[in-house]
């Protein structure tokens, strides 16, 4: 029990205390530890009756006891932390693309949403607003899973230094997230895809990505280094990221984005490692995609000749007319273009990945196979990528119909 004091005397060293002001209320004073600066760190409390100071203190006490104190200081705004974390304890410690998702989150969404409230006052209800605000103004479940994430990642490392001692957004329930059905092309269409690439530039890299299942920035982060065209191999080792760039002008150019500053700087490098450790691999090529291959090659010694002293000699396999790495951007646009061209439906670049992952599915490549040539660490993700397309449908139902309506004499073999 704390020992009860006149207020004004001084409590023994570590010992809580217990005593009435001169104001009419009870108070209580409790060490908790030691500040930075060496000093014992001693909480306070109030309450008008002593019953009520007597409760506040054993929860101080039993904190304390526990580890789950908050550490001493006036509280960060859940906005002060996010800048914070973002700057000056995520990078270096996450890929690029994932610290640009995490900025767009907190810039966007957190600090304008939530960014106001003490962050030891942050409620699991501020954030469920917060996400059915965002729907409310057009952001898909998706984008509201992606504010989720961010700060529920960002929390945890403020719970972990004791900023705070719970994490309200473990609590918080973000939207549904829905995965939207995705039709993969069938072979008729693939063809018709090929076709329409083999009139364009750099035709091979879509043959990759129908027939191999490349991501984007695995096919635009290849270089002739990484092929092998006598064996008919490829090795996937990097991947390509979107440039970032800033002003190198002083803000002097007028242009209002740093990519087009004419002494732009580069905010990241132009490639990183796989997304995963499963996506360093060796896939071996079809004969006629090397065929393509060699003529890309051709292709592409053409255009070296024609850029003269400008053309950039970083080995790209896909580069830009003067040997540069290929933008994501414009590849996405590209793909459009490609689709247009081939009179087909509008979809995603990545369901080309679908897509090459059904081709396999339909050839009864076997899962392990499968998870070699696409990059995938776990089995689980053909659920996500292999698609039962019509012609799987319909070789499943005769195999069965095979079975069951086969003349009496043929034997099943049972075990």
């Amino acid at each position: 029990m704390p020992r009860k004091r006149k207020e004004g005397t001084r409590a023994p060293n570590g010992a809580a205390s217990i005593y009435e002001g001169n104001d009419g209320r009870w108070h209580g004073r409790v060490t908790m530890g030691v500040r930075d600066n060496g000093t014992p760190d001693r909480r306070h409390v109030s309450a008008k009756t002593e019953t009520e100071v007597i409760t506040k203190v054993r929860k101080l006490e039993r904190d304390r006891d526990e580890g789950a104190v908050r550490k001493p200081g006036k509280p960060w705004t859940v906005e002060q932390w996010l800048n914070h974390w973002i700057e000056n304890i995520v990078p270096g410690t996450v890929k690029d693309n994932t610290l640009a998702g995490y900025r767009v989150a907190v810039r966007v969404h957190l600090n304008p949403g939530v960014g106001k409230h003490r962050i030891d006052r942050l409620e699991p209800e501020h954030l469920e607003r917060l996400y059915a605000k965002m729907m409310r103004n057009g952001s898909k479940p998706a984008t509201a899973h992606q504010a989720h994430r961010t700060i529920k990642t960002a929390l945890n490392e403020a719970k972990r230094r004791k900023r705070i001692t719970e994490n309200p957004a473990t609590l918080a329930k973000p939207p549904a997230v829905v995965e939207e059905e995705i039709e993969p092309y069938d072979v008729a269409a693939i063809k018709r895809l090929m076709d329409a690439a083999a009139k364009r530039r750099n035709s091979a890299r879509w043959a990759i990505a129908l027939a191999l299942g490349l991501r984007q920035g695995e096919t635009l982060g290849l270089k002739w280094a990484d092929v092998d065209l006598e064996q008919g191999a490829l090795r996937v080792r990097r991947n390509r990221l979107r440039p970032k760039w800033s002003h190198g002008c002083g803000g002097t150019c007028g242009k209002k984005h740093g990519g087009y500053c004419p002494r732009r700087i580069a905010l990241r490098p132009e490639t990183d490692d796989t997304k995963s450790r499963a996506g360093k691999r060796t896939i071996g090529l079809p004969d006629e995609l090397v065929a393509l291959l060699r003529a890309h090659q051709v292709e592409q010694a053409r255009e070296r000749d024609m850029a003269a002293d400008i053309w950039t000699n970083a080995g790209w396999l896909f580069a830009t007319p003067t040997g540069g790495a290929t933008n994501p951007r414009t590849d996405y646009s590209e793909w459009k273009r490609l689709l247009a061209a081939a009179g087909l439906r509008d979809a995603r670049l990545h369901d080309a990945r679908h897509t090459a992952a059904t081709v396999l599915l339909l050839l009864g490549v076997p899962d392990r196979a499968v998870m070699s040539i696409m990059g995938w660490s776990s089995t689980t993700m053909a659920a996500r990528y292999q698609h039962l397309t019509a012609p799987i449908r319909r070789d499943i139902a005769q195999r069965v119909g095979s079975l069951l309506w086969a003349p009496n004499e043929t034997k099943i073999e049972t075990r």
